[in-house]
């Protein structure tokens, strides 16, 4: 740490500074794949939710629905995703990650693996499991996450 830096006192302090080094390297993986960040975020989201619609996008985004359609013309183009009509009715498109944009995700899920594990890299095994089982006993006690509606 420089002179520059506060110093971490305090166990939230050192959290915050772990999460920053994980969201550090998820963004320079994006950075180097040319993507921004929401569109990596809707991207991986049209991987665990093939076949969602632009307002479904737009809610786990939260951003509007033109902005989504912007979004996912620039996946589009890259053929990272795809857009299928359903049920006949042209209005009515389905978002589908290609299997290009699975492959991309699938790396991102790598590399979300391998800072984990130089995060994690002083720790032995025993650490691991203990440091592990003290945070699942705090966040045992801490509101869910939620979706957006």
């Amino acid at each position: 740490m420089n002179a520059d830096t506060p110093p971490l006192t305090t166990s939230l302090d050192l959290l915050r500074w772990i999460g920053w080094a994980q969201r550090e390297a998820g963004m320079d993986w994006i950075r180097e794949r040319e993507l921004t960040h929401e569109q990596s975020f809707a991207l991986g989201f049209l991987v665990q939710n093939p076949g969602s619609i632009q307002r479904d996008i737009a809610a786990i985004t939260r951003t509007s629905a033109a902005s989504v359609s912007s979004l996912l013309q620039g996946l589009e183009r890259r053929g990272l995703i795809e857009r299928r009509t359903s049920g006949g009715d042209s209005r009515s498109k389905r978002v589908f990650a290609t299997p290009a944009g699975v492959e991309l995700i699938d790396g991102f899920d790598v590399a979300m693996r391998d800072a984990e594990e130089s995060i994690l890299a002083p720790l032995d095994e025993a650490e691991r499991v203990t440091l592990h089982d003290l945070l699942a006993k705090i966040t045992s006690v801490l509101p869910q996450p939620t979706r957006p509606e």
